[in-house]
C-alpha cells in the first residue's frame, strides 16, 4: 500500500495564478461558473451558491457531488493543469455525463475574486478541510502548503460533497442577485438531473433555469435546431448541432449582453454572443438570440476552446468550417425571419383593422399599388413604431387609396354606386355604366310620370325650364333656368351619346374594338350621372 502523503501541496510556476486566475478572472459570474461546472463534473445532483454582503463579504458554493479523500485533494485538486479526461481515461462521468472540465486550470479562477478559500469536502465517510491564502501563495516560489484544517475526520458514510467558502472578496459593492443568475444562466445549459440555486443573504433562493435566460424578451420567431432549419451546405457535422433561436419582436437593448448566438460545448458557454457573420449591419441582428450546443469541437484533436470559455480558436481549420457553416445559417434564418415576420404582422393588422392586405393590393390598380405597397410592406417589416401606430396608418391608408380606388374617388351619388359596383369590380364596365343609365331613366320615369315611350323625348318632357314635368330648382331666375335645361340636355345627351349607340347600332364588342368604351369611360358617365342623380333626388313636380 502506497505510503499516504503527510500534508498538502500546491505545485505551480509563480506567474501561473497571477495570469491564470487573479487576471482571467475578474468578476464574479465567470467564477461560480467555474465552480458550479466542478460540481456538475462531480456528479452532484445539486450545487447551491450563497451570497452574503451584510458585514463581510462571504460567498459559499456547497454541492452533493462525491467529494473528495485527503489524496484526491493532493493528487487532482492541487494539481495546476491536470488533464482530466486524458488522465483518467474518460470521457464521462459516473452519471455518464459529458465531462465539462478539460484544462484543470478552473480551480484558480476564485482567485480572482476572493483572496482566502476554505475548502470542506466529504467522501467515503471521512471528511478533510483546508484553506488557502492569496497572501501567502504570492510568498512561494513554485511550491504551496494550503493549511489543513481537518484531515480525514470521521464522518456519515452517506455524507459526501464539497463545500467551498470565498472570504476576503475583492468587490466594493453588494451583490446584485437577480444578475447574477441571470448571467449563469447564460454560461449553462442546465440539464434536469442538475439544479442549481442562488441564494442573498437569508432571501428566498433563485433556481436559475434554462428558461430564465430568455424570460424577460418577447418572443416573436423561434427556430429549434435543426428540425425548422431548412439550410443545407456540405458541412458534414451540421446535423450535430441542436439548438434554439429566437427573434424578439423589439430590438434587444446592447446592453443585456443577449443579442447574437452562444456556443455551448458540454453544457457549458464556449463562445460568447456572437452572428458568426462579415458584416454585423443587417436589421436582423438586434433582433437574434439563443443558443447553439457543438460538443463536437471537444473531441476534436486540437484545444479550440480557451481557457476562460469565452471565445475559441477560429483559425483552426475544422473551427474554419463550422463558422461558415454557421455564417450560411444566420443569412437563411434573416431571409426566414424576415418571410415569416411580415406574414405574422400582416395577419395580425388583418384581424386588427379588418383589412386584407394582400385582397386590397390585389384591387388596387397597377400605378398606384406600386405607391402605396412599398409603404404598407415597410410599416409591416420594419417600423419600430407602436403597434397602435403602425396599424392606424395601415388605416389611414386604406381610407386613402381603398380596394379599387379610381372608382371610390369618383365619391359617387350612393344609388349609382350600388348600381355599378358589382360590375365594376368585376371588370365589366359597361354593364356598370348601363345598369346605372338604365336606373336613372326610370328613376326619371317614375317621378315625372312621363308617358313618352322612347327615352329620349321623355328627358326633353321631363325637364327644362319651360313646361317641363320636373323642377330641379325653384326656376327663379336664369341661373337656375339654366340648370334647368342643363339637367334636361344632359339627360337626353346620355340617352343619345351613350344607350342609343349600343342598342340601337351597334354591339359591346364593336364599340370596345374602336376604342369608343373603356374604364374610365365607365367612371366619366358615372360621375356624370351621380351629378344628374342628385338633382333628380331634389326635383319635383312642377
Amino acid at each position: 500500500m502506497p505510503k499516504m502523503p503527510e500534508e498538502l501541496k500546491m505545485s505551480f510556476d509563480p506567474n501561473t495564478i497571477e495570469h491564470l486566475g487573479v487576471r482571467m478572472y475578474s468578476t464574479l459570474p465567470p467564477v461560480l461558473a467555474e465552480l458550479i461546472a466542478n460540481a456538475y463534473d462531480a456528479d452532484a445532483a445539486s450545487v447551491s451558491l450563497t451570497l452574503n454582503d451584510k458585514g463581510e463579504k462571504e460567498i459559499i458554493i456547497e454541492d452533493d457531488g462525491v467529494g473528495m479523500s485527503f489524496e484526491d485533494i493532493n493528487t487532482k485538486f492541487l494539481r495546476i493543469g491536470r488533464p482530466r479526461r486524458q488522465e483518467e481515461n474518460t470521457q464521462v462521468t459516473g452519471k455518464n455525463r459529458k465531462v465539462i472540465g478539460k484544462k484543470g486550470l478552473g480551480k484558480l479562477s476564485f482567485f480572482g475574486i476572493a483572496h482566502e478559500i476554505e475548502i470542506a469536502t466529504k467522501k467515503d465517510g471521512k471528511e478533510n478541510v483546508f484553506g488557502m491564502s492569496w497572501e501567502d501563495i504570492k510568498k512561494e516560489k513554485g511550491e504551496y502548503k494550503p493549511k489543513v484544517i481537518k484531515r480525514d475526520v470521521v464522518c456519515s458514510a452517506k455524507e459526501h460533497g464539497t463545500k467551498i467558502t470565498l472570504r476576503k472578496i475583492q468587490r466594493a459593492s453588494d451583490f446584485s442577485p437577480e444578475d447574477i443568475a441571470d448571467a449563469l444562466s447564460k454560461m449553462f445549459i442546465i440539464d434536469s438531473d442538475f439544479e442549481i440555486s442562488l441564494r442573498h443573504n437569508s432571501e428566498k433562493p433563485i433556481t436559475i433555469t434554462n428558461e430564465r435566460r430568455y424570460s424577460d424578451l418577447e418572443k416573436e420567431v423561434e427556430w429549434k435546431i435543426p428540425a425548422d432549419s431548412e439550410y443545407k451546405d456540405d458541412y458534414d457535422k451540421a446535423n450535430q448541432i441542436v439548438g434554439h433561436l429566437i427573434a424578439t419582436k423589439k430590438p434587444i437593448p446592447p446592453k443585456t449582453s443577449m443579442r447574437g448566438v452562444i456556443l455551448f460545448s458540454r453544457k457549458k458557454m464556449v463562445n460568447i454572443p456572437e452572428y458568426f457573420s462579415d458584416s454585423t449591419s443587417s436589421h436582423f441582428f438586434s433582433y437574434l438570440t439563443g443558443w447553439l450546443e457543438v460538443d463536437f469541437i471537444d473531441d476534436l484533436e486540437e484545444d479550440v476552446i480557451a481557457t476562460n470559455r469565452q471565445s475559441l480558436n477560429w483559425g483552426n481549420e475544422e473551427m474554419q468550417k463550422l463558422r461558415s457553416h454557421l455564417r450560411g445559417l444566420m443569412n437563411w434564418l434573416e431571409r426566414d425571419w424576415r418571410k415569416k415576420r411580415e406574414a405574422k404582422r400582416q395577419k395580425e393588422i388583418t384581424e386588427a383593422t379588418g383589412i386584407n392586405i394582400s385582397d386590397w393590393f390585389s384591387k388596387l390598380p397597377e400605378d398606384i399599388r406600386k405607391k402605396i405597397e412599398p409603404i404598407v410592406r415597410a410599416i409591416i417589416k420594419d417600423s419600430e413604431l407602436p403597434e397602435e401606430i403602425n396599424k392606424k396608418a395601415v388605416i389611414e391608408l386604406h381610407g386613402i387609396a381603398p380596394e379599387y380606388p379610381l372608382l371610390h374617388w369618383r365619391h359617387l351619388h350612393p344609388e349609382i354606386q350600388r348600381i355599378s359596383k358589382e360590375y365594376y369590380e368585376k371588370q365589366d364596365y359597361w354593364h356598370a355604366a348601363t345598369e346605372a343609365v338604365k336606373h336613372y331613366i326610370s328613376g326619371v320615369r317614375g317621378k315625372s310620370g312621363s308617358t313618352q315611350i322612347n327615352d329620349q323625348p321623355m328627358m326633353g318632357e321631363s325637364f327644362g325650364k319651360d313646361s317641363s314635368l320636373l323642377l330641379v330648382t325653384a326656376n327663379s331666375d336664369m341661373v337656375e333656368n339654366d340648370i334647368e335645361d342643363g339637367q334636361k340636355f344632359l339627360s337626353m345627351g346620355i340617352v343619345a351619346g351613350f344607350k342609343n349607340p349600343v342598342v340601337s347600332h351597334s354591339t359591346i364588342e364593336s364599340i370596345k374594338a374602336r376604342g369608343l368604351f373603356d374604364e374610365k369611360d365607365c367612371l366619366d358617365i358615372l360621375s356624370l350621372l351621380s351629378h344628374l342623380q342628385k338633382r333628380l333626388d331634389n326635383g319635383k313636380k312642377r
